[in-house]
């Protein structure tokens, strides 16, 4: 059965410091550069800018306060609850400013490494269960021979690597998108990660894609139970990465400016896909990548390392997918194939399913359809390319005989002569260019 989104576990509030497990310095740092750079003044405020509960917030404030580095304004705030009010002292404010200089990151309080890896267990993609017809629902849009989902299917199961290969146009990265629909539950991400006093953002608006709730009402009597707000609710992510992957891409990116790092994109995303498009057209030879995975794919973590060269272990749960019109044979060895889990050949669609893609498309677009046409296109431009089919051609085919009526101020339709117009554009001939 498919997990849904209520069978991942949240991650807990911390109701305490101590429940952070983080250095007590830091998020008293993180507290008043906060502070400082949001100018936020009561606890409510200043919890929401730091994602912690108002309990845990009020016990930083209160440290805060003890060690002379914030102070009550002597004011109540009528837009807050008339709540309290709180500012930096001049120690405060100086205290800010050098733990800027050292890092100029602010707002959510990172998770530690070592609970990071708890969620990453509860929410693991290898707990994912797909149905033969979940992924048939969710390939729905594609034709697909029947064959092909006994190949995904436990492939995707199994959560483990999967190479799809095979001629250009036919629907590789389609699939693997339809992979990622056919997941359709919900994970925790955080927003930024701590090692070793450093800070790793992950959460990412471009790769991750939030699910919004409703926000907590502080004034109500009974507060919704929420998870622990240095989380975001998001779908499983997708990365899609093509030829302009390289191997540096998947190391931290350090910001020297910020004194921060960035995760890489396999860590962004944890707990869901990653796919390798084009494999073979990147800077450096596929068997480049692969050894990089070696350790990732084996044995489930990945080592990243901090520009003081310390290397740590992070979790990779991620479902991993290449995608490549090379034969596997001409860019692995036999070593890096046999750490690719799944190995998947997706070839063009025999003629059957080339007419009903065709007829599909062609209702999709208003293009009525012609015999004369589709018999000229079969029985006289096919064969001059030995029938090889390729799922993208009926949309390149109905696309540009579409173009050619809305030039020439034609109602749509198709014909033996605009097969050919059409098909001359679909293929460039071998000749010679005098220069």
């Amino acid at each position: 059965m498919n997990m849904q989104a209520s069978a991942v576990s949240a991650p807990p509030r911390p109701t305490t410091i101590d429940d952070m497990r983080l250095p007590l310095v830091m998020m008293r740092d993180i507290l008043l550069k906060t502070i400082f750079r949001k100018n936020v003044e009561t606890v409510t405020e200043i919890a929401a800018a730091i994602c912690l509960p108002m309990q845990t917030t009020q016990e930083l404030v209160d440290l805060a306060r003890e060690q002379r580095l914030l102070q009550a304004t002597g004011t109540l705030n009528a837009n807050s609850g008339n709540e309290m009010g709180y500012q930096l002292t001049d120690a405060g404010k100086s205290r800010a400013l050098d733990a800027l200089s050292q890092s100029e990151y602010f707002g959510a309080m990172p998770v530690p490494l070592d609970v990071y890896r708890e969620q990453v267990a509860r929410q693991s993609i290898r707990n994912i269960q797909i149905t033969r017809d979940q992924l048939t629902r969710a390939m729905g849009h594609l034709i697909l021979p029947d064959a092909l989902l006994d190949h995904l299917g436990p492939a995707v199961s199994a959560g483990r690597s999967i190479l799809m290969y095979g001629p250009p146009g036919n629907g590789k990265s389609s699939i693997s998108n339809g992979i990622r629909d056919a997941l359709g539950d919900r994970i925790y991400v955080p927003r930024a990660i701590e090692y070793s006093g450093q800070v790793i953002t992950v959460y990412d608006p471009i790769v991750h894609t939030a699910i919004q709730d409703a926000p907590d009402d502080p004034n109500a009597l009974r507060r919704a139970k929420r998870f622990d707000s240095r989380y975001v609710c998001c779908e499983r992510p997708t990365v899609v990465t093509g030829g302009e992957l390289s191997l540096r891409m998947l190391d931290l990116v350090y910001n020297p400016t910020a004194r921060t790092y960035q995760a890489p994109l396999q860590m962004k995303s944890t707990g869901g896909i990653f796919i390798v498009d084009d494999l073979g057209r990147q800077e450096e030879p596929p068997q480049a990548l692969i050894n990089r995975w070696i350790v990732p794919l084996e044995e489930g973590k990945d080592i990243l390392g901090l520009q003081s060269g310390e290397k740590f272990e992070v979790p990779f749960d991620t479902l991993v997918i290449f995608s490549t019109n090379f034969h596997p044979n001409e860019i692995f060895d036999q070593a890096a194939l046999r750490r690719i889990f799944f190995k998947i050949k997706i070839d063009g669609p025999s003629q059957e399913n080339f007419l009903r893609i065709f007829a599909l498309v062609a209702r999709k677009k208003g293009m009525p359809l012609d015999e004369a046409a589709l018999v000229h296109l079969l029985k006289v431009k096919y064969p001059s390319i030995d029938n090889v089919y390729a799922n993208y051609q009926p949309v390149f085919l109905i696309d540009q005989m579409i173009a050619i009526c809305e030039f020439e101020g034609l109602p749509y339709q198709m014909s033996p002569d605009l097969i050919d117009r059409a098909w001359a554009n679909m293929f460039v001939r071998d000749e010679m260019i005098v220069k």
